[in-house]
Formats: C-alpha cells, structure tokens, sequence
C-alpha cells in the first residue's frame, strides 16, 4: 500500500536507501555453501540473523534449509564469539556428523572484529576438528556489499581453502555459475556432458535445493560438490566463471594460486551469451559441438524469428542482480526490444555500468541505468514514463500491480510462484523458456485489453 505513495519527483539521495534491490551477503555465502557436498553451514552471529537467512532461502526454494548459529548473546556480543564457534564447531561434528563447516560472518562479528583463521586453528589444535573433515570460512559483513558478493566471497574461500596441484594437468574444465538457480547449474553442466567435457562444478546447488521427495529425511543431499573434487579442481585444464561479479573472483583465484587459466564470460542468458559460452567450452577442451546443440541452438532461432514481431519494440525495465541484469539486458537488445530502465542494488561498480550502457547503444531513446539503485527509484521512473514490461524478483509485483504493467518474475527472491528452480533460464533451452514467459505476458495482456472488436483467435 505504500508504495501507491511514491511520488513522481525525483530527487537526489546519497544517503538514503527505499525498498532495497538487494539483500546481505551471508544469505549468498549460505547459499554457495549449500552447494558443497556434506557442508552445514554456520552463520557466526546472533539467532536472528541465521534465522533470516535460512527463511529467505527456505521460501524461495520451497525446500528446508539446514545450517547452525553461533548464538551470540550479550557476552559474546561484547568480548567476541571465539568460544562460541570453537564450543559450536565440535557440537556440529559430534552431533551432525557433516562434511565440512562452511563459517560466514555477520555484522555483529565483524564490527568485533572476531579473527576466524585463528579461532578455526583453535578448534583444530584443541581437537574439535575431527580427522578427514574440514571447516572454512568466508568474511561476510551485511554493511558492505550484496548477497551477490556474500556468494562470490563464499565461493573464492573453496579456491582459497581447498584448490591444489601437483603440477599435472588433467582433462576437465571448471564451471563456476554464478548466483543462479539449480536448475541453470543442471543445464550448464548438461552442455558441457553434451559436448563430451569433463567438468568440476563449484558450488553446485542441484540436488540439493530441487532434489526430489522421497519420503526419507536427509540432513545432507546426495548433491554438491565435494571436497576432493574442489581440491582436484587446482589441476584443471581452465575454468570458465559465467559472470563478472559472483564467479570472477573465485576464478580468478584459481588463475593465480594453481596456475589454471581462466575466462570471464556473461551468464549465457540468450542466444549470443550461450554461444559464447559453447564457444569457451570447445575452445578449452579441445572438442567439436554436437549436432544435438546445434539443433536446440537452430530451434531458438526460429522460434526468435517466429516471435519477433510481438516483441520488438517493446519498452522494459528490469531490476536485479548484475550478473542477471547484463544478460538479461543483452538477450533483450538482441531481439530489438528496448530495456530502457536499468536498476541493480548490488555495488557493482563503474565498469560493469559501462557494460550496460554498451549493451544499450542501440537502443532508441533515453536510457536509465542506476548503479547501486533502489526500487523507489525504479518505481519513479515508471510513474513518469511507463514502460511495456517489467522483470524482476517478487517485491517488484507490488509496483507492477500499482502501474498495471505486465510482469515476469526473474531473480532472487520469488516467493510467490514455483518453478524457477525446476525450469533453467540459462542456454538455447532456457532462452525459450524466457522468450515463452515474456510473450505470456504481454499477449495475456493484450487480449485483456482488446475490445470485443479486437480480441483475436490467432495472433
């Protein structure tokens, strides 16, 4: 109801955030922490915040999230939380039995200062650690960044904590996703299984938050990447992270600890995003492309073709995470749509803002692109000058109800429908997928608008 409120002036604010388009780091540290085999993770704050991360989770995925707390309390909110985690870390090997122990920070422990290295030594040289298990740790403060760069930080900690090489290299290619959903990390890998590559893929959250119900409770999935894989991952012959701002970092890493060279490409959101990715994929291993992708590739040129002229043309505007926002921009350009507002929450930074802006040279007209932005900002530019569509996570409904303005849901969180961690988004496959929900939207919209006159059987 609020939002019917904001105003269409405009004004400059610096200090000051309204209907954020992003959430903390540790739900994306949690989240990349989900995506190893056998892993709890543990949030090292108070009750409060892990119980907010792992609801957010929970209702996005519509699966139960497991991970542990430190519990602070007032002592250890003031002296610090290294009894806390070390008196934690054995509880959970002794009565979870995980894996590993994935520890992100928050707020509270980070304006402490608690120095996690060393209380992870502690526990270790106390014997709280037990033999062939492990603990690591990504620094998580909600005051800085996004749950995008909780997610690039969790996932840089795999690199830094367990990659290895002895020098010898084998034949498989590192997959690093992104902050995406299971299902995209089903369908990258299913590309490079298709181009007959061997592929280490870290986190790798499918199975585990799309598995299927079997009746039987399971604390750990059988999914995930595991330990001795993300160690083997150091011996790779390249690795491939798919988006600049949630995988660079962590490949990167990669690059210059184990000497595994790496490229930076967008998410393959879309037909040239994907072909470059098939492109990388061919060119690090070494092989030919199927004709099995060659078809799906053909099936979405056709079907771009086909759809075409319900689509060109079309003003959108889109709010998210970077990595998904570039793509997304991208693919709609591409089919001469015209994304013409542009928000992220994440602080992505001056360069990733010059991709936008190249990814809408031609596109006619003023184009808005706001990095960090909020979406009571987004709303406003809405309210001065509609646009056709509107993508973006769950919170955007509100504003789409309020403007009437046809809606895809797209990003992190949805809470309110299913499927996006059944269905990917990602390759020729997914760009269908997408290509079939934006056409929904707008043509269920025209045929509700069209007079008697107007309402066609075939469009």
């Amino acid at each position: 109801m609020l939002l019917r409120h904001t105003t269409p002036d405009i004004k400059e604010r610096k200090a000051l955030m309204v209907n954020p388009a992003k959430t903390c780091q540790p739900i994306g540290a949690m989240y990349a922490s989900l995506g190893v085999h056998g892993c709890l993770p543990h949030s090292h704050g108070s009750q409060g915040c892990y119980a907010y991360h792992r609801s957010a989770l929970t209702r996005h995925y519509k699966e139960p999230v497991m991970a542990a707390t430190s519990a602070f309390t007032e002592g250890a909110s003031v002296f610090g939380g290294q009894a806390n985690l070390v008196q934690a870390i054995d509880n959970i090997f002794t009565v979870y039995e995980p894996d590993v122990i994935a520890v992100h920070t928050t707020c509270l422990s980070e304006t402490i200062g608690d120095d996690i290295p060393q209380i992870i030594n502690k526990a270790a040289s106390d014997g709280r650690i037990p033999d062939g298990k492990y603990v690591f740790h990504a620094n998580t403060p909600s005051y800085v960044g996004s749950h995008v760069t909780g997610f690039a930080n969790m996932t840089k900690a795999m690199v830094d904590y367990f990659a290895e090489t002895d020098g010898h290299k084998k034949k498989a290619l590192n997959l690093i996703p992104g902050y995406v959903e299971p299902a995209d990390m089903t369908e990258i890998r299913r590309l490079a299984s298709e181009m007959n590559i061997a592929s280490i893929m870290f986190p790798d959250t499918s199975r585990v938050l799309n598995g299927p119900l079997t009746g039987k409770f399971k604390m750990f999935p059988q999914g995930g990447v595991t330990i001795d894989q993300l160690k083997g991952s150091g011996s790779s012959t390249g690795t491939i992270a798919l988006g600049a701002i949630a995988s660079a970092p962590a490949g990167l890493a990669m690059d210059s600890k184990c000497k595994v060279p790496c490229q930076v490409l967008n998410l393959p959101i879309g037909l040239l995003d994907t072909d470059l990715f098939i492109d990388a994929m061919r060119r690090m291993a070494g092989v030919n492309v199927p004709e099995s992708i060659d078809l799906e590739r053909g099936q979405l040129v056709d079907a771009i073709s086909d759809w075409h002229p319900y689509l060109q043309g079309k003003r959108v505007g889109i709010v998210g995470d970077p990595d998904q926002l570039l793509a997304m921009t991208r693919f709609l350009a591409s089919l001469d749509m015209h994304p013409v507002y542009l928000v992220t929450g994440s602080p992505a930074g001056k360069k990733f803002e010059a991709q936008l802006r190249q990814a809408v040279a031609e596109v006619p007209g003023d184009v808005r692109i706001k990095v960090p932005g909020d979406m009571f900002l987004f709303h406003q530019w809405l309210k001065n000058e509609p646009v056709d569509l509107l993508i973006g996570n769950t919170y955007a409904k509100y504003i789409a109800r309020d403007e009437d303005i046809p809606f895809v849901r797209y990003g992190f969180p949805i809470f309110d429908r299913m499927g996006h961690s059944y269905f990917s988004s990602m390759g020729y496959r997914g760009a269908l997928r997408l290509l079939e929900k934006m056409l929904d939207a707008l043509l269920d919209r025209k045929d509700r608008d069209s007079s008697d006159i107007e309402f066609e059987l075939v469009l």
